[in-house]
């Protein structure tokens, strides 16, 4: 029997495009409502004129432990555009690099003495310390939720030169947030997640990247998707209020002053934009003040197009021990294997840009270059074809000390309507798989809902 519910998802990010590929995939009738004029929301592909090229709006890694993730590019059949190297480069800038293990036994060294510098005793402390660290992950101490990343840190005694290495700026990667504001208990429930993860498949968690654009990786499948299951997409439909009567969802409001009734919801919006849409529902307030305390993190991505390669040695390199503009660079020539007739193409990525984000692009992209000159002796007489700086001041919800226990259930009290976004209740961070695994649990929601006739 067929269902004659009406299903909207609101949001065509990530979350939104999962939540609707397998809504549909499991025979409802959809309608994806966006209001912008694409769809990807904060992972899209641009396009850069002068070098003929089609980069992304930010570069994003890929963990081996997305499961939720792989869920989603299975279904619009685009798995195979993720690639997982043996490791990255770390790079100071003295012109010093080590190499970053992320595969079998050497993964172990990374984490317990990468620094150039390391002594053997530096590394048994280190081994001592990430041990610790890793069984308070899993066993958390009662006052985790207190401390900072930083103070955590000092406390399990993780030597400097770990933490310059590797634990600061991996801690940095995960919640976007410097280690002196970032919440330890969001950075411990991600390392436990990592860790049952690796023991589950009995194999650590690799980092892996898109050899593809995003736009392909994300979108192209999943509309392929909709025209097979006949989902309507709507773009720039603003919607403004989910309305509910007797304890259901009726309808959404739309900005121009139209509802397209439903009887079952998916909101899948950023916490920025969630203001209005749920106030109808009992619960509404609690969650616009949990959405307004989560607050936003910025990130600054750059495309840098150089008429010369860098001599990067990884796909992924971290810069440490700089000023902090940069703490990624990608090098897009061996991710995606694009041509270099008329540049080559860096991706730049600043996480936490508090002061970045108020900067001019001009000198953006002045500060970045510079610093590429400190680590990079081709950088010195490189020439920048062109530059695109993308500046996302909302880019996901802020991880700092306070921000605990913050995040919504997908399950509201009105059991036709769902959350969904990386801002939600899941498992990780501020991540993609944070936004698909959000999805999988309001999709579930919705399909354990009575039948009805």
């Amino acid at each position: 029997m067929s269902d004659p519910r009406r299903y909207v998802v609101i949001g065509g990010g990530l979350a939104g495009l999962a939540s609707a590929v397998w809504l549909a995939e499991a025979g409802k009738q959809v309608t994806l409502l966006e209001r912008r004029g694409r769809l990807g929301g904060r992972a899209h592909a641009m396009k850069a004129e002068a070098a003929d090229d089609l980069p992304d709006n930010g570069q994003h890694v890929i963990a081996s432990g997305y499961e939720h993730l792989f869920r989603y590019l299975t279904s619009v059949g685009t798995r195979r555009f993720v690639a997982f190297p043996q490791g990255g480069t770390l790079r100071w800038p003295d012109g010093r690099k080590a190499a970053m293990h992320t595969t079998g036994i050497r993964a172990l060294g990374t984490l317990t003495g990468p620094h150039p510098d390391s002594t053997a005793l530096d590394r048994v402390r280190t081994s001592v310390a990430t041990a610790r660290l890793c069984w308070q992950a899993l066993r958390q101490p009662a006052d985790l939720a207190d401390l900072t990343t930083e103070q955590w840190f000092d406390r399990i005694g993780m030597p400097a030169k770990a933490r310059e290495a590797v634990w600061d700026w991996l801690a940095l990667g995960i919640a976007a947030e410097p280690v002196h504001q970032e919440s330890a208990k969001v950075f411990a429930d991600v390392l436990a997640t990592g860790i049952r993860l690796g023991i589950k498949h009995r194999r650590a968690v690799n980092i892996g990247y898109p050899t593809t654009d995003l736009d392909t990786l994300y979108v192209t499948g999943a509309l392929e998707v909709f025209q097979r299951h006949g989902v309507e997409v709507r773009h720039r439909a603003v919607a403004r209020r989910i309305h509910i009567a007797d304890g259901k969802v009726t309808g959404v409001a739309l900005a121009d002053g139209s509802v397209i009734a439903a009887d079952a919801v998916i909101c899948a919006v950023p916490n920025s934009n969630i203001g209005g849409l749920l106030d109808e529902l009992p619960e509404h307030a609690e969650i616009y003040a949990a959405a307004d305390k989560l607050g936003h993190t910025p990130i600054v991505s750059t495309n840098l197009y150089l008429d010369r390669p860098l001599g990067t040695d990884s796909e992924f390199e971290a810069l440490i021990g700089g000023t902090g503009i940069i703490d990624e660079v990608f090098d897009r020539q061996l991710m995606t294997g694009r041509s270099t007739e008329k540049a080559w193409l860096y991706c730049l990525t600043t996480s936490g840009a508090y002061e970045q984000i108020h900067k001019t692009n001009e000198e953006i992209v002045a500060e970045q270059l510079e610093l590429l000159r400190r680590y990079y002796p081709a950088a010195a007489t490189a020439n920048v074809v062109q530059a695109q700086v993308v500046r996302m001041p909302k880019a996901t919800f802020s991880q700092v000390l306070g921000t605990q226990g913050l995040r919504p259930a997908q399950r509201t009290s009105v059991p036709t309507l769902a959350l969904a976004g990386d801002w939600t209740a899941t498992d990780w961070s501020a991540t993609m798989e944070s936004a698909v695994q959000s999805a999988a649990r309001a999709v579930d929601l919705l399909l354990a809902l009575p039948s009805v006739s």
